[in-house]
């Protein structure tokens, strides 16, 4: 997952407190539309990727068993997010969704605050054992 803890600033060197939105959709594709529902969504990461407001957009497929998809966007604030869900680019995701032989998972998350490897650090600092090379303990 993208590491959001450096947000830019709000031009007066403050960090911008906006709320991100992260879209995650995860849903089971037959076998038989898979590659189809794989392509669908692929292409339409790039564009997505273009409108206003959108951080990130990817598309994941479960390693083991692979029938499991993962549509997922993070969005800068909620203004960006929801000119999102009324887009011809949203419809076709939802399309796709229509493709899924179980109801599929939706999450919209709201994330005030995000931290990243410094977490991991400080956590592990009190364990023993030298740091491996990244620079966390063991």
């Amino acid at each position: 997952m993208e590491d959001t803890s450096r947000v830019p600033s709000a031009g007066d060197g403050q960090p911008n407190l906006a709320v991100r939105v992260r879209v995650a959709i995860r849903m089971q594709i037959p076998a038989g539309k898979r590659k189809e529902a794989r392509s669908i969504l692929a292409s339409m990461i790039g564009r997505i990727r273009l409108e206003e407001g959108c951080l990130s957009c990817r598309l994941y497929q479960d390693a083991i068993g692979g029938q499991s998809l993962m549509f997922e966007e993070i969005w800068s604030d909620e203004k960006g997010f929801r000119e999102h869900l009324r887009s011809d680019e949203f419809r076709n995701v939802l399309l796709v969704v229509e493709m899924a032989s179980k109801p599929p998972e939706i999450h919209f998350d709201r994330i005030a605050r995000s931290v990243g490897i410094g977490a991991i650090k400080d956590e592990r600092k009190e364990t023993a054992g030298p740091p491996d090379v990244n620079g966390l303990s063991a």
